[in-house]
């Protein structure tokens, strides 16, 4: 299992377009992949979930992969997310 914690830099936090965007990209990959934010864990593969988040700038989310890509998984989304800068 991989994890990283990141905290979002964006002003408008996972809205639509970066929800989309980081679901797209967790569903490339095999691992199961989860957010926690907070006590509450979603389904990094699920849109609903994510945007049921109400994840805000400034706040910490930890990504967690567990599976065969699950490093290469975290790679790519800790560097999706570092991206949103909108």
């Amino acid at each position: 299992m991989r994890k990283i914690e990141i905290t979002l830099r964006n002003a408008s936090g996972l809205h639509a377009r970066p929800a989309s965007l980081l679901v797209k990209e967790s569903n490339k990959f095999s691992s199961d992949i989860k957010i926690t934010k907070g006590n509450t864990e979603y389904n990094a593969k699920s849109i609903m979930a994510i945007l049921s988040m109400g994840a805000s700038k400034g706040d910490k989310i930890v990504i967690t992969a567990n599976g065969d890509d699950a490093e290469i998984a975290i790679n790519a989304l800790s560097e999706l997310v570092s991206k949103f800068n909108e």
